[in-house]
């Protein structure tokens, strides 16, 4: 696939789960309840113990029926690391050059981190493929609307403390889609279900 369709795959169904655990084994666990109960797109943080090892273990099991990414990717030398285990994108808090070059270098998408205009038409000039606005808790969804009034086509990915009740608005505010966390992942398997479908249900009808 090219950048531009596992960007497309990548934010299809306008959110996507960010996974950071204490371990390897709540990671899987986390990855497979969301996986199962119909997320198609979600990114294990690097912060998470062995995290290159649950992307590739993930890649490997779902093959294309789900979009997996690595998170936290500060550096050029974790991008080209969470490349070979198979990432199929990047994303990252922070804006720095050498992960673009590496993830464009070798066919995979990067959203990197923005909390200014400017620094998002410093990413776009980059080539970023989206921007990460984090942390998502320091803005509202009328800043989407603000920073989109002036550059439009900036591809904006709020992630960092969204809630399930508050999703839809920055997709109603113009966000490409929202990164969610523990948010939407706490629970068991039944409660992380029913809050999942309830909120593909709400974004859909959001459009």
């Amino acid at each position: 696939m090219f950048r531009w369709e596992i960007t497309r795959a990548a934010l299809a169904q306008r959110v996507f789960a960010t996974i950071r655990s204490e371990s390897y084994d709540q990671a899987a666990a986390t990855a497979d309840t969301l996986l199962s109960a119909g997320l198609t797109t979600l990114e294990i943080s690097l912060t998470t113990p062995f995290a290159l090892e649950a992307v590739t273990t993930l890649v490997r099991e779902v093959g294309d029926d789900a979009v997996i990414g690595a998170g936290t990717v500060l550096d050029g030398s974790s991008a080209r690391m969470a490349i070979e285990a198979g990432a199929r994108f990047l994303l990252s808090p922070n804006l720095d050059e050498e992960v673009l070059r590496t993830g464009h270098r070798y066919g995979v998408p990067v959203f990197p981190g923005v909390a200014t205009p400017t620094e998002a038409v410093r990413a776009m000039e980059l080539g970023a493929d989206a921007l990460t606005l984090y942390p998502a808790t320091a803005f509202s969804p009328d800043w989407v609307v603000d920073v989109r009034a002036i550059i439009p086509q900036a591809a904006l990915l709020p992630t960092g403390g969204i809630t399930v009740s508050a999703a839809p608005d920055w997709v109603a505010a113009g966000a490409v889609a929202v990164g969610m966390g523990s948010a939407l992942t706490d629970g068991d398997r039944a409660t992380v279900t029913k809050r999942l479908t309830e909120l593909l249900e709400r974004l859909a009808d959001t459009g």
